[in-house]
Formats: C-alpha cells, structure tokens, sequence
C-alpha cells in the first residue's frame, strides 16, 4: 500500500467511527422511543381507567344515598298500610257520636268521644311525621292515580269528572299510594 492509500483508509476509519456512534445511538434511541411511547400510552390507558373508576365510585356513591333516602322515607310503608284501617275505625266511631247524640250523652260517653277524637289526631300526627298524608279529594278533579271511582253520581251541581262524595279517604306516603281514596265522581245529569 502506498502512504497516500494509508492515508486514506485511515481518513476514512476515522470518519467512520464517528458515523457508527451516531448510527449506534440511533439504534440505541429507536427502541427506547417506542418504549417511551408504548408508555406513555400506557399512562393514558391507565388515566382513563382510574377517572372511569372514579366515576363509577361516585356514582355508586350517588345511587347508595338515594336508595337509602327511600329506604328511610318507604321503610314505614307496610306498617302503615296495616294501620290505615285503624284510622278507618276511629274516623266511623267518630261519624257515629254527632254533636246532636253527645248532647244526650252521659259525662263518661262524652269523655269517650273526645279521647277518640284525640287518639284519631294523634294518629294523624303521628302519619304526618312519616311523610303519609291523608288524600281527602272533595270537589277537586278525579285522578286514577290517587282515586278509585266506586260510583257516579248524576249531578248539575259539580262539573264531571269532579270528585263528589268520599267513601273512604286515601293515604300516600311520598309519593307513593298507599290506599286510593274511594270515591263517587260526577257525571252529567240527565
């Protein structure tokens, strides 16, 4: 070899390490960039996960406290319903003493009448504190939802369709029905 043709070759071994290390660390680079990627996909899979759990907890969360709230307003229902016909019962006793009989009516009847009378408030109270109400629906219009229609009464006196004589009073709790209130409904006379 001649010392030009060295020269050469060994211009050219110099100039090739210094093109290997930047072909090496691109090697190096490439795979750790796709590592980097794959990553950072990864964290955002991993980010969308946990803010989906998130969601999910509180919306659990959300659906726990509703169905406890009904829990606390509904829990009395069956209970309420079983005592309805004790309200039934003191409201006939009630119908039954009018004010003309307690005029006749010995101390001790008297006394009776109003402890009735005041047992029957109580228990209303009492309905009241639990979020039943009484549907007493005199004159307002005829709604299947809280009324059942047990008669029709033919009349000029009330628009049909408008509630006219109550049978027995309805109760709701919520709102939610616990006994429709049994009516007789007007109708068009003639």
């Amino acid at each position: 070899m001649t010392a030009k043709a060295t020269k050469e070759t060994m211009a050219e071994e110099a100039q090739a390490p210094e093109a290997d290390p930047v072909t090496l660390s691109d090697m190096e680079a490439d795979p750790r960039e796709a590592e980097i990627i794959d990553l950072k996909e990864e964290v955002g899979q991993l980010k969308d996960q946990l803010l989906r759990t998130f969601a999910e907890m509180d919306n659990l969360r959300k659906r726990m406290e509703r169905d406890k709230a009904e829990a606390t307003l509904y829990a009395a229902t069956n209970f309420a319903r079983d005592i309805l016909s004790v309200s039934d019962n003191m409201e006939r006793a009630l119908a039954t003493a009018e004010a003309d009989h307690l005029k006749e009516a010995t101390e001790p009847v008297k006394n009776l009448v109003a402890g009735v009378e005041m047992t029957n408030r109580e228990l209303l109270n009492v309905f009241e504190r639990h979020g039943i109400t009484r549907v007493y629906p005199m004159g307002e219009k005829f709604d299947p939802h809280y009324h059942q229609a047990m008669f029709e009464v033919p009349t000029n006196d009330a628009a049909p369709g408008t509630v006219v004589q109550i049978m027995q009073a309805g109760f709701k709790i919520g709102d939610r029905v616990l006994r429709p209130a049994m009516v007789g409904v007007a109708k068009a006379a003639g």
